[in-house]
């Protein structure tokens, strides 16, 4: 069987648009920040963001990145309404994106100016939040409200971003994908990012269970103590 070819890449002699294209297409699929922010004015934002993750379950710790705009702005900031918010207010909610929200999702993506309420734009309800100043989403089947812990700079050129690590401070979740702090991912229908305009649903999954050793380790990989259930 002939080897596949290995190509060896030197990020500093890429364009980094073509950089930002291959890491989109490897770091698969990432899950959506569905971040709604409000001014210190209290205009609503909401936009969405798939550089995000976890970090810490104590205390309960998220974070996001958002990039720097490219090129000309057109007249907007040349950072996003989500960052500009959260620098003035410390505060923002993570709605979670699920199938039956994904379009409305999208829509908020749009280059739209500080004045616009993405609410409305994408006909999703706001509802107060416990803690913070933004709202949450209602049609989102949970929401975390975050308090802002650190924002850390990683570059202060177009393709750089901003990194925004916030505490969760309250959680809100429907009581129909809950069960003793597990979440029905069937009932949930979490959608993901790959690539330019490609989205994945989260239905076809399978079962690995973790090893406590090296011989457990090497014998899961035999096969016959853990097949993976599809």
């Amino acid at each position: 069987m002939t080897e596949p070819e290995i190509l060896h890449i030197r990020p500093e002699d890429e364009d980094p648009k073509d950089i930002y294209k291959m890491m989109i297409g490897l770091v698969v699929p990432r899950p959506i920040a569905f971040v709604s922010t409000v001014d210190a004015a209290g205009n609503r934002n909401l936009a969405p963001f798939s550089f995000y993750n976890a970090i810490s379950s104590s205390p309960p710790t998220l974070c996001f990145s958002t990039a720097l705009r490219s090129g000309s702005t057109n007249g907007l900031r040349p950072c996003k309404d989500t960052l500009h918010n959260v620098h003035e207010t410390g505060e923002f909610v993570v709605n979670v994106v699920t199938e039956d929200i994904a379009e409305r999702m999208n829509a908020t993506a749009a280059e739209v100016a500080p004045e616009v309420d993405e609410f409305a734009l994408a006909g999703l309800t706001p509802v107060a939040s416990e803690v913070v100043r933004a709202p949450r989403v209602a049609e989102a089947k949970a929401q975390m409200e975050c308090k802002l812990l650190q924002i850390v700079p990683i570059g202060d050129r177009p393709g750089g971003a901003n990194l925004v690590i916030g505490e969760i401070v309250r959680f809100h979740v429907q009581s129909q994908i809950f069960d003793k702090f597990r979440i029905d991912a069937d009932k949930l229908a979490a959608v993901g990012r790959m690539a330019g305009a490609v989205y994945v649903r989260t239905h076809d999954r399978f079962d690995l269970e973790r090893p406590h050793s090296a011989k457990e380790a090497r014998k899961m990989l035999t096969h016959d103590a853990n097949p993976v259930k599809m």
